[in-house]
């Protein structure tokens, strides 16, 4: 009798699971989803809350489920350099036009530059008016000793300016390998820029070649990227598990002002980006939410922009219908020097690091905190942590003690999964922004003299 319940059970929860299983195949952003929250409860199970495990064998088990995400992001890490450079190059080939490549590269830059000053602005100014610092007491912590220590940066600044020439020539690469080598991104993006530009300006029987080459090359960076999707919900599982167990719950208790005021700027950054995206692209914030939650979500889980780029391209040339010359040269270029979410972090945790260690920073400390944000941000890896080291960068230049970085490790991963969301939604919006300019440029080149071809059909 009970087996015959059991069989009955069984086959009333079969339209449940094949259901289930019909929802979650082909939609990657369900399948993460799953898989974070899945992360998220095993790592709460055998982490340090529940006494289950000795801490030592949490590690070594959570080791072991992050282990398929260290996969993914080697994957994706191992295709970053040739497809940043296929890419970029193929997006400038793309279109014979000099001076329309001029003006979409000197727009995105521009664009890039004012978003990430604006971006590191409202974290700094948020921090000021919050002041979360007031809210932890740094000798509770161990790091009373570093209080008022002296850094190197208080005489430093007249230096750094007078080096400013000869850090500018170090943009331009005198070996493109060995930059490569080096994963050094900004390198990489002027060298392609180079080269694709000359490129276009070349014979195109000539280039043909090379444009073909660079075209397979790019098909294989995606053909793998499209392999290692496969593992992104497991790899977000174990990632998620691992972080989860080794910090626990309790470890954003003690910070959790400072973790509200960077999710409140970085909210405010995206609610900003949705504007822009509003008004030039004529998308309501739950379309580009609707278009690009795949890549946000996967931005979240993974914290590279570098991992999300390919979905990105594809988001931009589909659902959110960017041209494709377009599209294959902003993103590169924008997961290379477009951080607004970065920016915006570093600017709050400057002035909250500063805060927790009495250091008071003047106008001039502030703007320094903003050029440096955005100067740093530029060129930066696009993968997970690269915010810590850029932080570092920046309170050395402002005179607070770089040892109040350990503060913040305990919950930096966490932010920097959040940020990775505004640096990825930044690039899509660079991508509308560009594409409705690009629009207006053609339409106001075209002669008003000659019928439209929508005209001549009707005629």
């Amino acid at each position: 009798m009970s087996g015959g319940q059991d069989q009955t059970r069984r086959r009333s929860l079969l339209p449940f699971a094949y259901s289930l299983q019909a929802l979650v195949r082909g939609r990657l952003w369900l399948q993460v989803l799953v898989g974070m929250v899945l992360g998220v409860g095993t790592g709460l199970l055998i982490g340090p809350t529940t006494g289950l495990l000795s801490r030592e064998t949490a590690s070594v088990v959570g080791n072991w489920l992050a282990f398929p995400g260290h996969l993914f992001l080697a994957l994706i890490q191992m295709i970053v350099i040739p497809l940043v450079f296929s890419s970029i190059i193929r997006g400038l080939c793309s279109s014979d036009d000099i001076d329309q490549l001029r003006r979409l590269g000197v727009r995105a830059v521009l664009f890039f530059v004012l978003t990430t000053a604006i971006a590191v602005t409202i974290g700094v100014a948020l921090a000021l008016f919050i002041r979360p610092g007031d809210y932890v007491d740094a000798t509770n912590l161990g790091l009373a000793s570093a209080i008022g220590a002296p850094t190197e940066a208080a005489g430093s600044g007249q230096a750094r300016l007078l080096d400013l020439p000869a850090h500018v020539l170090t943009l331009l690469p005198s070996n493109p390998l060995s930059s490569m080598v080096e994963s050094n991104m900004l390198q990489i993006v002027i060298f392609a820029s180079i080269f694709g530009v000359a490129l276009v300006v070349m014979q195109r029987d000539k280039a043909r070649p090379v444009l073909d080459l660079l075209a397979s090359l790019q098909e294989v960076c995606l053909t793998i990227v499209k392999w290692a999707m496969w593992l992104a919900p497991l790899a977000v599982f174990g990632l998620m598990a691992r972080l989860t167990a080794d910090t626990g719950p309790q470890a954003l208790l003690g910070m959790l002002v400072y973790v509200a005021t960077v999710l409140l700027g970085l909210g405010l950054m995206l609610g900003m980006l949705l504007v822009v995206a509003r008004i030039y692209g004529g998308l309501p914030p739950r379309v580009f939410i609707g278009a690009a939650k795949d890549v946000m979500l996967l931005a979240f889980s993974t914290s590279s922009s570098a991992a999300v780029m390919p979905l990105s391209i594809k988001t931009a040339e589909g659902p959110l219908k960017v041209k494709k010359h377009i599209s294959q040269f902003v993103i590169p270029l924008g997961a290379t020097i477009n951080m607004n979410g970065t920016a915006l972090y570093q600017g709050v945790a400057a002035i909250f690091i500063a805060q927790v260690f009495g250091v008071e920073i003047g106008s001039a400390g502030l703007v320094l905190i903003v050029l440096t944000s955005v100067g740093a941000s530029i060129g930066s890896p696009a993968t997970p942590g690269v915010g810590i080291v850029i932080l570092s960068t920046i309170l050395v230049s402002i005179g607070v003690p770089a040892s109040g970085i350990a503060l913040i490790m305990g919950v930096d991963r966490l932010l920097d999964m959040s940020r990775t969301v505004i640096n990825v939604c930044g690039d899509l919006v660079a991508c509308i922004v560009l594409d409705r300019m690009d629009q207006t440029d053609t339409e106001v080149t075209d002669d008003p003299a000659e019928p439209s071809r929508a005209e001549a059909e009707t005629t």
